[in-house]
């Protein structure tokens, strides 16, 4: 499995050492078979890969430019976040795609500049309400895999998370036939893009430890994007040990 910590836009620099020192903490000298992944805010990632590098822990980035390289002031690219040590950068995350309006197409571009830079994106895809309710989340979900990701893809150097817009940070998840019936649609584009059954698909929206058990038993799932339990270091934790 897969866990990764969403911090979004939240700790000072206290608080953020103060977590990721936690987390370590609680998960050392655990038989943890997962794979977990912190992605605090930029200014956070050096000092935090400090604190996690020697526990199993990897760091990645929130998000990164379109751009490589030149006069785009404030923006930070993928060979940045690669050169400190990023294995992971998660890029689409309906948060941007919303409040920052990034299309499908600048998603594409972020991840591919991500897998030049000898890193993986993390691809979130994600249905609003309406589309839910209107029975087009398939149709809604397919679209954006058909433009979000690079037409150079190859095996295993990304992963797929999906995120129903709805269930962010609402409490409400979908039922499990609803994430099956999702994941395999996905599968089943990816075995017909030639893409490897081995790439992971992650959950995100609104997981907590009370639900984590059940969302494990899904087909499919690859493991779990977390966003404001991820911010509790205990409850986190405990996940991750769930998973294994």
């Amino acid at each position: 499995m897969f866990i990764a910590g969403n911090w979004k836009l939240n700790c000072n620099i206290s608080e953020a050492l103060d977590l990721s020192s936690s987390i370590s903490n609680i998960l050392s000298g655990k038989n943890i078979q997962s794979e977990v992944v912190l992605f605090p805010p930029y200014i956070y990632l050096d000092p935090i890969r400090n604190i996690i590098k020697d526990n199993n822990i990897s760091i990645g980035a929130q998000n990164c430019s379109n751009h490589v390289l030149g006069a785009y002031t404030g923006d930070i690219s993928a060979s940045m976040l690669s050169s400190i040590g990023c294995e992971y950068v998660i890029v689409g995350h309906s948060e941007r795609r919303i409040g920052k309006l990034e299309s499908n197409s600048d998603i594409a571009l972020k991840a591919n500049n991500v897998i030049n830079s000898n890193m993986i994106p993390i691809i979130c895809l994600g249905e609003n309400a309406k589309a839910r309710e209107e029975g087009n989340a398939l149709k809604i979900i397919e679209n954006q895999l058909n433009e979000s990701i690079p037409k150079n893809i190859q095996n295993n150097n990304f992963i797929i998370a999906y995120e129903p817009i709805w269930a962010i940070g609402s409490g409400n998840i979908p039922s499990l036939d609803s994430i099956n019936e999702m994941f395999n649609m996905i599968r089943q584009w990816l075995l017909n893009n030639n893409i490897d059954k081995d790439t992971k698909i992650l959950y995100g929206g609104s997981v907590n430890k009370d639900n984590a058990k059940e969302l494990f038993s899904c087909e499919n799932l690859g493991g779990l994007l977390i966003g404001g339990v991820s911010l509790k270091a205990r409850e986190f934790s405990e996940i991750c040990l769930i998973a294994g």
